[in-house]
């Protein structure tokens, strides 16, 4: 038997559920223990009956935010000061020893980084394609700057050779990963890069999403990864999917805000549809919504197939993925690159349509809406899209890889 520490950012939804279900599909001989230094998700990880550790010190929300947006590729500023950074790799340091890890998987958890180095134990990174260094370092255009005109692509091309220097060649890791790589005996992180990049770096994506890609050493396809939370369907959704009237399920995952989740309930709610909307943890006491808008907790999105008629959704990939994989149409409006690149994949597909966030609270996202409940050439894309997702299955893949590893 070998333990095997998982390291999910536990405020992100999407990453800890991917973990969640890697976890599940490691043989049962195998020992998954969880940490996490924020409390948002983790009760996911109990609930899934894993050994949770919860660790300090955690972040604030503006700090999380910050950290987002750094993972994501907007913004250089970020929460990790040297003191963060040390004490977070002390901890994770330690729980190799005194679980007797040898194995990591990690998400965003930059600090997996440094202490799987220092432990001299392999780290395995499941993770989109989008904003990995597979993709900066080959890609020609990465979208930066919408259009398919030759202004279009010549300034899109200079800003994704810009962007591809900034992520594989600028020194621009924040200082304090590479003070504590230093004091740990690990090569200094210096680039955005070679912080984001594994001994196994696993893309969770489907064959025809990475046709024509040649992937550098240290990555490979393993399949997609999406929750399955084991949760009942409420009654109201039932009571809803009986009803004539098409049911949309507005799915915003953990990377939206409340702005946009208002804006577009609200939309929404002019249509002839009910929504079911997981937006909770978006809303204040005192905001009103329209009566056909039925707010709930977290669903088990796997189980909607045949239920919901259509989705509108943040582009997360997870989400994404439960669409593609129920059969399921969906509009989708990604709010940061690696969103925006697998919600334009789906509308290449054709089993989804591509809005800017900007278009939440106009007609055009009105238009998309009924077009996907409509349009036979989108349902029927989307059931292919379904079939080609009978079988996929990425926690398994990646299960055996991280044995293969541990026998190794």
């Amino acid at each position: 038997m070998a333990t095997v520490l998982f390291c999910p950012v536990t405020f992100n939804l999407a990453e800890t559920t991917r973990m969640i279900q890697v976890a599940r599909a490691l043989a049962s001989e195998h020992d998954p223990v969880f940490l996490g230094y924020e409390p948002d998700y983790a009760d996911l990880v109990r609930d899934a009956g894993f050994d949770y550790r919860a660790c300090r010190p955690s972040w604030s929300k503006p700090q999380r935010d910050q950290a987002i947006a750094f993972d994501q590729g907007k913004s250089l500023r970020n929460p990790f000061t040297t003191e963060l950074v040390s004490a977070r790799v002390a901890i994770e340091r330690h729980l190799v020893r005194e679980t007797g890890a040898r194995a990591m998987v990690t998400g965003s958890n930059l600090t997996s980084f440094i202490s799987a180095r220092a432990e001299g134990i392999p780290l395995v990174y499941p993770v989109p394609y989008a904003l990995t260094d597979a993709q900066v370092s080959a890609a020609r255009r990465m979208g930066f700057v919408a259009g398919d005109g030759a202004v279009a692509r010549i300034v899109d091309r200079m800003a994704t050779a810009a962007f591809r220097w900034v992520y594989t060649s600028a020194p621009l890791a924040p200082r304090a990963f590479t003070r504590v790589a230093k004091a740990n005996g690990v090569a200094p992180l210096r680039t955005v890069g070679s912080l984001l990049t594994a001994d196994h770096n696993l893309l969770t994506e489907m064959p025809w999403e990475l046709e024509g890609v040649d992937l550098p050493d240290g990555f490979e396809r393993v399949g997609p990864i999406f929750a399955h939370i084991d949760a009942p369907i409420p009654p109201i959704v039932e009571t809803l999917a009986a009803d004539t009237t098409p049911l949309i399920y507005l799915a915003l995952g953990s990377s939206s805000s409340r702005a946009l989740a208002l804006t577009l309930a609200r939309a929404l709610g002019t249509l002839p549809v009910n929504v079911v909307a997981p937006i909770r943890q978006y809303l204040e006491p005192g905001d009103v919504l329209p009566g056909n808008v039925y707010v709930t907790d977290l669903l088990p999105a796997h189980r909607l197939g045949g239920l919901v008629d259509a989705a509108v959704t943040h582009g997360g990939q997870g989400t994404v993925q439960t669409s593609c994989a129920t059969g399921v149409p969906f509009v989708g409006m990604g709010l940061q690159p690696e969103q925006t690149w697998h919600v334009k994949a789906c509308a290449a597909r054709g089993n989804a349509i591509a809005l800017s966030p900007k278009a939440a609270g106009t007609p055009a996202l009105l238009a998309a809406v009924r077009r996907v409940l409509v349009d036979p050439a989108i349902r029927r894309a989307a059931d292919e899209v379904r079939a080609g997702y009978e079988g996929a299955d990425g926690a398994s893949a990646t299960a055996r890889i991280i044995e293969r590893s541990l026998a190794g």
